[in-house]
């Protein structure tokens, strides 16, 4: 008698609620990829600004390649959600990440071989936020397929955010260590790499079910912008992130003008007010991911823009650097609970079929607008100065604070009576 099969035993891992949504191992996976990849890319992103100083010494330069890598959000990443309801999710994922790769390869072979010249790295700043809008609205709506309760999906949401401001306060040091024993082309040759682990997480997934979405592009495009439309929360969120990053996440622009003729100080004391400014972000992603409901998320929205409206004052009326790093965290803290509370509303009224097109909405207006708000703030900076363009913006922020104040009542009831998808 031959012995039984050996059983198979199911390891269940327990975590705290902060973390809930990694007991799903397909999840797990997707997020160690993530990791590498959001590291890669601000690893390359302060070697490109170096490469670019290093051949031009142009400080207009540096900002037009900058403005490349976001401005594209928001005419892209609307038509990238029409691809993304429409085909096979996990398919276009790994065509986007190989798309990237030959990106950075390009990046890390030209430089290798001292051929690179300005306009290789415009031209590949363009194609970088041209695939970037397509990918940050693809990575957002893969969330929802990898974990195993759907009760955990705004906790997912948090947490890849999380990701994001933690690469901020490694990535730079790491990149500046990579350029000094080695230079730009390992940089980029490294971001190239990252991109594998987390192609690797999705190609492991299986194939979803074909998408609902049917019609011509048009038609999806007007049913995705009327669903948006007739939802009051959704609507007015969708507001509140376009107002806030266009005026509110326009100081990070100003920084280094702070930290050298306001506090005095040098790159270190721009990497003081940029870290205390990550710091308060992260903050923002683990006070979202230990919420549970929609509800808590929205208080997390309205005082949000308040604590950004009471940064944005305090940084422009101190001239003390210890009450500035304060004021940064404060920022950090307010926008990024304004953007990723949104992003973990807007999913859980959103129903998967048209998931794509909303979250696309969501990208375009939160990078988009903030690569605006850059440029009117390095403008109102030069023509004003940064202490009256600051404060120019604390008064904006102010007003939405109040907008979304007076609208607070009506989305709290609309989003008891809607439908929660998450």
């Amino acid at each position: 008698m031959s012995p039984p099969p050996p059983r198979r035993i199911a390891v269940v891992i327990s975590l705290p609620k902060t973390f809930r949504a990694l007991e799903a191992p397909r999840y797990r996976r997707y997020f160690l990829g993530q990791a590498v990849s959001i590291l890669g890319t601000w690893i390359q992103s302060v070697a490109m600004s170096w490469l670019v100083y290093r051949l031009t010494g142009s400080a207009a330069l540096l900002g037009v390649t900058a403005f490349l890598t976001q401005a594209p959000q928001l005419v892209v990443s609307p038509l990238a959600g029409l691809i993304i309801d429409r085909f096979d999710r996990r398919r276009l994922f790994l065509a986007v990440q190989a798309l990237m790769i030959t990106q950075a390869a390009a990046l890390a072979v030209l430089t290798a071989l001292d051929m690179v010249q300005p306009w290789h790295l415009v031209a590949l700043a363009g194609v970088f936020g041209v695939l970037n809008s397509v990918d940050t609205p693809l990575r957002q709506t893969m969330l929802s397929q990898l974990v195993d309760d759907r009760s955990h999906l705004r906790n997912a949401i948090a947490l890849n955010a999380s990701l994001f401001n933690s690469a901020r306060f490694v990535g730079p040091p790491l990149a500046g260590l990579i350029l000094a024993l080695t230079s730009e082309a390992a940089c980029f040759a490294i971001n190239a790499a990252s991109f594998l682990g987390v192609a690797a997480a999705v190609a492991r997934l299986p194939s979803p079910p074909r998408p609902a979405t049917s019609g011509g592009l048009m038609e999806t495009l007007r049913e995705g912008i009327g669903f948006a439309r007739s939802s009051l929360p959704i609507r007015v969120l969708l507001a509140s992130v376009a107002a806030i990053n266009l005026t509110g996440s326009a100081y990070l622009v100003l920084m280094p003008v702070l930290a050298k003729e306001v506090f005095g100080g040098d790159a270190r004391t721009l990497g003081w007010l940029l870290g205390a400014t990550g710091g308060g972000a992260l903050a923002a992603t683990m006070l979202v991911a230990s919420r549970q409901g929609i509800p808590p998320l929205l208080r997390l929205v309205l005082a949000g823009w308040g604590i950004s409206t009471l940064g944005l004052a305090a940084l422009a009326a101190t001239s003390r650097l210890d009450l500035a790093l304060v004021a940064a965290f404060g920022l950090g803290l307010g926008i990024s609970s304004v953007n990723v509370s949104t992003n973990a509303i807007l999913q859980s009224l959103t129903p998967d079929r048209i998931r794509g097109r909303v979250i696309s909405y969501f990208t375009a207006l939160r990078f988009g607008m903030d690569a605006l708000g850059g440029l009117a703030a390095g403008a109102l900076a030069a023509a004003w100065g940064t202490g009256l363009a600051l404060g120019l913006e604390a008064v904006l922020v102010l007003a939405g604070a109040g907008w979304m104040g007076w609208h607070s009542a009506d989305l709290r009831r609309a989003v008891a009576a809607g439908e929660d998808h998450g």
